[in-house]
């Protein structure tokens, strides 16, 4: 397994060097959604920890992810009017994982309604900012 590379774009969004439509934060994870969602709503959770993914990943670092992805399903559900939760992990280049920063994603999700094709659309802002603050209302309900 390749060391952890502390430029990829998770970790830049950590530093605040590249923006995001931030959810959800606390010390040791963020949320924050996809800008090429696969459906609406589509979030990413990121521990603040630096960790290529679930297999260098510190217990407790997990740990706070999937509390946070938990969290953000859940306010998922309600903000979007969801009927399920689709969680997904990937791991190392031959599972499909592209960013080499451990992420969850969070995809709430209707029945008959197919998931976009991962990585195809680059979402609109505006609707990105509407989704950030349905997402952020639901989370502190």
């Amino acid at each position: 397994m390749a060391a952890y590379d502390g430029q990829n774009v998770f970790a830049k969004i950590l530093r605040g060097e590249i923006p995001c439509f931030e959810v959800f934060s606390d010390d040791r994870s963020v949320a924050f959604l996809d800008i090429m969602p696969r459906s609406p709503g589509h979030t990413l959770v990121i521990p603040r920890a630096p960790a290529r993914g679930i297999l260098d990943i510190a217990d407790n670092d997990l740990a706070a992810v999937a509390r946070t992805a938990k969290r953000v399903a859940v306010a998922a559900m309600k903000a979007f009017d969801a009927e399920g939760i689709i969680l997904q992990q990937f791991s190392e280049p031959a599972s499909g994982q592209v960013v080499f920063h451990l992420h969850m994603h969070v995809m709430p999700v209707r029945a008959g309604v197919e998931l976009l094709p991962a990585q195809t659309r680059k979402e609109d802002m505006a609707v990105l900012a509407d989704h950030a603050k349905r997402m952020i209302a639901a989370i502190g309900d």
